[in-house]
């Protein structure tokens, strides 16, 4: 069994991927988008972070957050997060009495710099056009981006064209 270290920094940022369990296309369905909403707004209230972009695909999602200055602890908020959402939800049961609606594991990146921060949030919000979703990030629907552009973040017509900052990254 391999040994994963995880980087927690207090008050740190974080890129996150997490995928559904053997990728199947859960977060399609509208009541599946308002459940994940909504376990992201219970956690919140106890176990507070910034959601500074989010994008919800078919099978997936990426995310960043931002952590309290006092807090580092984000596995416990994924934890929670996915028990939650999966809460009521018809799935099978593994050998350790976990739904089968998560993978397991997900990925983490601490964000180090600026630079890296902007490269993981253009990636968040170009994703549904790397798919073969849409044909920009605007038309998505489950995306952080339009709350991005009201920020002055984006130009509305960002993303018709893959960002050479971004290409070549796989996070999935």
């Amino acid at each position: 069994m391999s040994v994963y270290r995880r980087v927690y920094q207090p008050g740190g940022c974080y890129f996150f991927t997490l995928v559904t369990h053997g990728r199947r296309p859960i977060l399609t369905r509208p009541e599946n988008i308002h459940r994940l909403r909504a376990a992201f707004r219970h956690v919140a209230v106890t176990r507070p972070f910034e959601m500074q972009a989010i994008v919800v695909l078919p099978d997936h999602l990426h995310c960043l957050w931002r952590l309290p200055e006092d807090d580092k602890d984000f596995s416990i908020r994924w934890r929670l997060v996915k028990r939650y959402f999966s809460v009521g939800l018809e799935a099978g049961v593994n050998g350790r009495r976990e739904k089968n609606v998560w993978q397991r594991r997900y990925w983490e990146h601490c964000i180090r710099d600026e630079g890296d921060w902007r490269c993981h949030m253009d990636y968040v919000h170009y994703n549904p056009v790397r798919h073969g979703l849409v044909a920009a990030p605007n038309d998505w629907p489950h995306s952080s981006f339009r709350r991005a552009v009201e920020r002055g973040w984006y130009e509305p017509n960002w993303g018709r064209s893959e960002p050479a900052e971004i290409a070549g990254m796989e996070f999935e």
